[in-house]
């Protein structure tokens, strides 16, 4: 069993696919750090030794931001636009979409649902 930076990746996947459960990896950096660690991509999680462990956990906690880091920094970055009261920032105070988005029709998964579609329901 895999345990990389606090998340235990799941065993029958491949490694370029299991290291994607980390939260700020994805699949091409998934793909960048298996080559730096000269690990083969199509080999399975249950299948990696110690030493390929070991050199995957050191990659990416001495090069990468994941994690509960990363959460931190999103959060702060989201917390400094709505502080200088920027419009992005505007956007996420009031719930609305930010990158430019219609909300005249869709957006209802930001805005949450219609105000008559809750009294429908309950009826």
């Amino acid at each position: 069993m895999a345990h990389i930076a606090g998340i235990e990746l799941p065993k029958n996947k491949r490694v370029v696919i299991g290291l994607t459960y980390i939260f700020g990896i994805g699949l091409t950096t998934s793909q960048k750090i298996l080559s730096k660690a000269n690990i083969n991509e199509d080999i399975r999680v249950k299948d990696l030794n110690q030493d390929q462990e070991k050199i995957l956990r050191d990659i990416i906690q001495n090069e990468y931001i994941v994690e509960g880091a990363l959460r931190t920094q999103v959060s702060m970055n989201i917390k400094r636009l709505m502080e200088i009261g920027c419009y992005r920032g505007l956007r996420h105070k009031r719930g609305l979409p930010v990158r430019g988005q219609r909300t005249h029709t869709n957006a209802r998964t930001r805005k949450g649902p219609r105000p008559g579609a809750i009294k429908k329901a309950k009826k």
